[in-house]
C-alpha cells in the first residue's frame, strides 16, 4: 500500500494520511495555480523547480499491483514522467516521491547550450496544451552530472530514473554526440533514452529515417549493461514505423517511447495556436494513442512500448495500456492537473486491474 507520507501536500503539512495529502495537494496547487499562470509559463516552470528542490524527498511505496517489468527495469508503478520536465537533473527524486514509478531526466545534449530565443513556451490553457520550441536548452553533459551527483547516497528506493540524451544544434557528427552522451550517463542512469524525435532541433528528426540503424548500432556499442530506449514521433506512417521497429530490434533497443510532440495543429481555440514548436497536451491525444496502434501493430509484441502525449488521467493511462503500452509517461498534464496527478492516476489503475481481475498490469497490456 501507498505510503502515509510523501507528496506535494504531505512535505509541506507532514503527518497527513495519503489521502489527505492528496486533497492538501489539490488544495494548494489550486491556490497557487492562478498565480502561476500570471506569470511566463518559463519563469513559472523555473520557481516550480525550485520549490522542488527545497522539498525534502522521501521515499515512495506504491501498490503492489502496479510492479511491472518493461525493457529490463522493475517499475513500481507504469506511470512515468517524461523527459522536458527535468531537463538539467535537479528533482528526479523530489518527482519520485510524487507518486512517479519512473522519472526521465534531460534532454541532455553533450555541451552545454542555450536553445531557442525567449519566448519559447506556451499555455494554451483552453486547450489544456502546451507549445514549446526549447530546442534543447541543456546544461550539457557536465552540468547534468554534478546535478545528479547531489542526489542523496541512499537514493529514493522507489523509483527508477533514466536520462534523455540528444544532440547539439551545430553539432558536425549527431550520432557521436549520442555516444558520448550514453557513455557519460551508462553508469548513473538506470536507463537511456535516444531522442530522435525533438521537431525543435532543425533536421534532427531525419535520424528516424536512413541513418537510424547507424546510430541505434552506435549506441550499442557503447551502451553496457544499461536498457536504451528510442522515443519517436506521433507524425509516422506505417513504413517509417516497420523501419523503426526493425532497426530497433535488430540493434536490441529495449523499449520504443510513443510519441514526442507533434508539429500538426488540430483546431485550437488559444490565442497561442499559431506558435512555432512541438504541441503537447490534450489535443496530441488521439494523435499518440492513434500512433501507439501504428507501432504496436508494427512491432507485434517484438519490443515493448511505453506510451506517451496526452495522458491526463487513469482513463487515459489505462486506455493506452488496453491499446499496447507496457507503460505511460506524462508531463504537460501537470500543468493543469497539479502535483496528485500521478497518485491518482496510481490509484485509478489499481481499481482498474482489480474490478478487471488483472493480477497485474502486464496481463492487461494489449486487452482491448
Amino acid at each position: 500500500m501507498e505510503s502515509t507520507r510523501g507528496g506535494f501536500g504531505a512535505h509541506l503539512l507532514p503527518g497527513l494520511t495519503t489521502a489527505t495529502a492528496l486533497l492538501a495537494a489539490l488544495m494548494l496547487y489550486a491556490l497557487a495555480r492562478p498565480l502561476l499562470f500570471t506569470l511566463d509559463a518559463e519563469v513559472a516552470h523555473g520557481l516550480t523547480i525550485a520549490a522542488l528542490k527545497a522539498m525534502p524527498a522521501k521515499s515512495k511505496s506504491h501498490d503492489p499491483l502496479l510492479a511491472t517489468r518493461v525493457g529490463g527495469l522493475d517499475l513500481p508503478s507504469p506511470v512515468g514522467l517524461a523527459a522536458g520536465f527535468d531537463k538539467h537533473g535537479e528533482v528526479p527524486d523530489a518527482m519520485l516521491s510524487l507518486g512517479f514509478g519512473f522519472v526521465e531526466v534531460g534532454t541532455v545534449t553533450p555541451l552545454l547550450q542555450a536553445g531557442n530565443p525567449k519566448p519559447r513556451l506556451f499555455r494554451l490553457a483552453p486547450d489544456r496544451a502546451v507549445i514549446n520550441r526549447f530546442g534543447f536548452n541543456s546544461v550539457g553533459i557536465e552540468g547534468a552530472l554534478a546535478n545528479l551527483r547531489k542526489r542523496p547516497s541512499t537514493r529514493n528506493a522507489g523509483g527508477v530514473v533514466g536520462i534523455n540524451v540528444g544532440a547539439n544544434k551545430d553539432s558536425a557528427d549527431r550520432i557521436a554526440d549520442y555516444v558520448s552522451g550514453v557513455e557519460a550517463f551508462r553508469d548513473v542512469a538506470d536507463y537511456l533514452t535516444i531522442n530522435i524525435s525533438s521537431p525543435n532541433t532543425p533536421g534532427l528528426r531525419g535520424l528516424q529515417g536512413e541513418p537510424l540503424t547507424e546510430l541505434l548500432l552506435a549506441v550499442a556499442a557503447v551502451r553496457g549493461t544499461r536498457p536504451v530506449f528510442l522515443k519517436v514521433a506521433p507524425d509516422l506512417d506505417a513504413r517509417q514505423a516497420d523501419a523503426i521497429v526493425k532497426a530497433s530490434v535488430d540493434a536490441r533497443i529495449d523499449a520504443l517511447i510513443v510519441s514526442n510532440t507533434t508539429v500538426e495543429r488540430p483546431h485550437l481555440n488559444s490565442i497561442h495556436a499559431g506558435e512555432a514548436g512541438g504541441l503537447s497536451g490534450e489535443p496530441l491525444k488521439a494523435l499518440a494513442l492513434d500512433a501507439l496502434r501504428l507501432f504496436r501493430d508494427a512491432a507485434g509484441g517484438a519490443i515493448p512500448l511505453i506510451g506517451a502525449g496526452g495522458i491526463a488521467s487513469a482513463d487515459d493511462a489505462w486506455r493506452r495500456i488496453r491499446a499496447g503500452a507496457s507503460a505511460v509517461q506524462l508531463y504537460t498534464a501537470l500543468v493543469y492537473e497539479g502535483p496528485a496527478l500521478a497518485r491518482r492516476i496510481n490509484a485509478g489503475l489499481a481499481a482498474r486491474l482489480r474490478e478487471g481481475g488483472y493480477a497485474s498490469i502486464a496481463e492487461a497490456v494489449g486487452r482491448l
